[in-house]
């Protein structure tokens, strides 16, 4: 999870006390509606899409649940099949998925990239691009991915932040509609085999992914590999153009080295032009990856526990913004 959060952690605020009250007192009970708060309104939105504009006003009656993500938020992806489930079961039921997707790179801020992205990845519910950080705000919101459940009269009754919690998130939203609790369980998903976290590569975040002897701030320069590299970090050989969220390869053949603890491994990056990386997990040639837009690209899938990665880009123009691992 981006921001404060990082792997599964967890913040589940169940303000209506669902296991306690039925539907009816959920939405009358003073005694756990003095801890919620009114839903704020969509503000600063640059475009709709799947759906004309709406507003908080316009959806009292319904229940509502807003999910803050961003399309190359390795946490973000891996809750949508969940959203995605929930939309399908309960949008005739009363519910309204509205996912506001706030950018974290300048990329995601693209309208024709998040349309790219929701049509890959099979969002049909409302989406609202929250390119000036003005919904998020209004929210008081800090993570990547994070949900906020909304009643029918505007209210805001649960929140969740970060990846599990799904039974209880569908919990709440069966109970708000009016529908007979799942019969079937959720399971959170078992991320305990993922002791790396999230590297960036830019110089605002980079915060010692980077090898100490390796320069992490901004400008054009030539690194060279250093004898060994630490687990969790990463080195770059070649030379690498360093700005405040990336590291863009300025040369033939410019390469990553990463030392890594998991058993999944995702890159975040862009090129000026398309081209195929090399990668090798352990000296062992891996499925070749080709960037041809800027998203998440799997680099590795297989056992977990500690690995070294290798990725070469024949030539200049890779922009490499973040590892994540899962």
């Amino acid at each position: 999870m981006r921001k404060l959060l990082s792997l599964i952690v967890l913040a589940f605020v169940a303000v209506l006390a669902i296991a306690q009250f039925g539907p009816s007192a959920l939405l009358s009970s003073e005694t756990t509606r003095q801890d919620s708060r009114p839903a704020p309104e969509f503000s600063g939105i640059s475009a709709w899409l799947n759906s004309p504009p709406l507003t908080v006003e316009s959806l009292r009656g319904k229940v509502v649940l807003v999910q803050f993500w961003t399309y190359s938020c390795i946490n973000c992806l891996r809750t949508l099949p969940y959203v995605t489930k929930w939309h399908e079961q309960y949008k005739d039921k009363g519910l309204v998925v509205v996912g506001v997707h706030t950018p974290e790179f300048a990329f995601e801020k693209e309208r024709a990239n998040v349309e790219t992205a929701i049509k890959r990845l099979g969002i049909h519910y409302p989406v609202a691009q929250d390119n000036q950080y003005r919904t998020w705000r209004a929210f008081g919101n800090q993570y990547w991915p994070a949900a906020y459940l909304i009643d029918g009269s505007g209210t805001i009754v649960a929140t969740q932040f970060g990846e599990g919690g799904y039974q209880q998130m569908e919990d709440a939203i069966a109970r708000l509609v009016g529908e007979a609790m799942p019969t079937a369980q959720t399971t959170d998903p078992d991320l305990s085999a993922v002791a790396t976290p999230e590297l960036y590569f830019g110089s605002e975040k980079n915060d010692g992914a980077i090898v100490e002897s390796q320069d992490a701030t901004r400008g054009e320069r030539a690194y060279t590999l250093p004898d060994n590299v630490p687990p969790n970090r990463f080195a770059l050989s070649g030379l690498w153009n360093v700005t405040g969220d990336r590291a863009t390869s300025s040369a033939d053949g410019d390469e990553i080295l990463l030392r890594f603890n998991a058993p999944k491994v995702n890159l975040v990056a862009g090129s000026v032009s398309p081209q195929t990386l090399s990668v090798t997990v352990d000296g062992t040639p891996q499925p070749p990856v080709t960037v041809d837009g800027s998203r998440l690209y799997p680099l590795y899938a297989g056992p977990g526990g500690e690995h070294v990665l290798r990725l070469k880009a024949p030539k200049p123009g890779l922009s490499a913004y973040t590892f994540t691992f899962g």
